[in-house]
């Protein structure tokens, strides 16, 4: 029986691994934590006590295409405070879309990563 989610992982090139890495942390505000010495380099991304988000080297001859197609769309994330989000977003230049849900009393950012994944960001209101 599932319990609760413990993860997501994205695989890339070391440029690309990079790239990520920087863009979950200081845009959409995870934090590097520990990690197993596993064979191939990577980090764990943490959320509070949590690893929620794990990025590994693609190993030597593996391919993987930054927006390949699949049906993967996006990771979402509870946040505060909408409106220092949104400062912050633009400071970089990251561009993103703002939706509001009806009747949840939530307002959802849309932005896109280095590697052409879809993360949302949910605002109570």
């Amino acid at each position: 029986m599932i319990e609760s989610f413990a993860h997501y992982n994205l695989r890339a090139p070391r440029p690309l691994l990079e790239a990520l890495r920087e863009f979950y942390t200081d845009v959409v505000g995870l934090r590097v934590g520990e990690r197993p010495p596993f064979k191939i380099f990577g980090y764990w991304l943490y959320l509070g006590a949590q690893d929620v988000l794990h990025l590994a080297e693609c190993p030597p001859g593996e391919e993987r295409a930054a927006g390949r197609g699949t049906t993967f769309d996006h990771a979402a994330f509870r946040c505060g405070d909408r409106e220092a989000m949104e400062r912050h977003l633009e400071s970089r230049g990251v561009p993103f879309r703002r939706v509001r849900v009806p009747v949840l009393g939530q307002t959802q950012l849309f932005l896109t990563d280095p590697a052409g994944n879809g993360v949302e960001l949910n605002f109570l209101e």
